[in-house]
């Protein structure tokens, strides 16, 4: 699983991406600060069943903090997008290829409209931000277009022969986004196609890739800087987006280093923050904290914390499971007591676990155990969120 953080550009992407991974990028006032795509891990937060059951955890792939599981998801973030890049204006066709394999995005924008279209930075409330939301939408949207466009003529002259079927054509086409035929089927039941695909125009194809867009790649809209913002953009994003969480990447990025240097006690996605006892701070230091603190208190937090877990358990619907190799001990081959915890998505089966673990275990799944009432459960059990499975395979 991959999250984008997509945006144009001097908005804040990069600071929202080293606050939530903590990665080292470089932070600029300058639009196209990043040119490569820089890759992270951000951990969101799932409640560990381990003192439901009165155990002690010895987790493997993620951290357990005082029963809550820490579970990495990857995060990308690629250069900033200017009006018209699915042309080639800008980074636009490189930015616009490193979102291939990205299954949601999220949208930073600058709340407070203090940078205009191309990124250039101005005065709070001098650019309306909704429009950053619908031109980055577009800009997805015609790229996806073309990529359907290109050499398209011939094969739709081939499937009107054949007879083929609009989603297996579609999908042919868009299969490098990592988009399955199913989202395709699904775009296709809202806006239905001609059945010559010789007569798909433009504008049909770019309704299309709209509703391709909205299944395949979920945007979620980070309302960034909403410590200046006017109080009326917050309307004005949310009226063109369905899901908007306000941000403060500034204010996460500055807590996660004081918190590293000890000063203060701060864990990601806590609505405040406290002082440690003995620490001594500057004038400056405490002013920057009340100020940080005021804010959070507005806001029930920075919100990138939120705006992650909103993208993973909302958008992409998310569940965690927990693979175990003895269901009595709910432990792993090692001993380890729920070593690992699997972001699946909702509806996903036990075989479909068995192949996440490992490809052997998919092929040769013979049955799954459900550690918590201990029954046998077959292939096709739907796994709910914080199952802990055992998996009993052919050797």
């Amino acid at each position: 699983m991959q999250i984008g953080i997509v945006g144009k550009p001097n908005v804040g992407k990069s600071t929202f991406f080293g606050a939530a991974t903590m990665a080292p990028v470089e932070i600029a006032n300058y639009p196209f600060t990043t040119i490569e795509p820089n890759k992270g891990v951000a951990d969101v937060r799932s409640p560990c069943p381990c003192r439901e059951l009165g155990v002690t955890c010895t987790p493997h792939n993620s951290l357990c903090l005082n029963g809550t599981r820490m579970i990495p998801a990857e995060l990308l973030d690629v250069a900033g997008l200017v009006p018209d890049a699915w042309q080639g204006k800008g980074l636009g066709n490189k930015f616009l290829d490193d979102l291939r394999q990205a299954d949601a995005l999220i949208n930073v924008v600058d709340a407070s409209g203090s940078t205009d279209s191309e990124g250039n930075p101005g005065d709070p409330g001098t650019h309306d931000p909704a429009e950053d939301v619908l031109f980055l939408r577009r800009e997805i949207e015609c790229w996806m277009r073309e990529i359907i466009k290109n050499g398209f003529s011939k094969i739709a002259r081939q499937a009107k022969m054949q007879g083929s079927k609009p989603e297996a054509i579609l999908h042919e086409r868009l299969a490098g986004l990592n988009i399955t035929e199913a989202q395709v089927k699904e775009a296709l039941r809202a806006v239905p196609l001609p059945d010559d695909p010789t007569a798909w125009d433009d504008d049909i194809l770019l309704d299309l890739c709209s509703e391709i867009r909205r299944i395949s790649k979920p945007m979620i809209a980070a309302m960034n800087k909403a410590d200046i913002a006017p109080a009326g953009n917050f309307g004005k994003v949310e009226a063109v987006n369905e899901v908007c969480v306000p941000t403060m990447a500034e204010t996460e990025l500055a807590l996660k280093k004081a918190a590293a240097a000890g000063l203060i006690d701060y864990s990601p996605g806590d609505p405040s923050f406290s002082l440690k006892e003995g620490k001594k701070i500057s004038d400056a230091q405490k002013k920057a904290l009340d100020y940080m603190r005021s804010n959070m208190e507005k806001f029930g937090g920075t919100g990138v914390q939120k705006c992650l877990e909103k993208a993973v358990f909302g958008m992409l619907d998310m569940i965690t499971v927990y693979p175990v190799e003895d269901e009595t001990k709910f432990t792993d081959h090692f001993g380890r007591v729920l070593p690992d915890a699997f972001l699946v998505p909702r509806g996903s089966t036990a075989r479909d676990l068995a192949y996440r673990v490992h490809s052997d275990l998919g092929d040769k799944f013979i049955r799954a155990v459900n550690a918590r009432t201990k029954r046998t459960v077959g292939a096709d059990y739907e796994l709910q969120d914080g199952d802990i499975i055992r998996i009993v395979a052919n050797k």
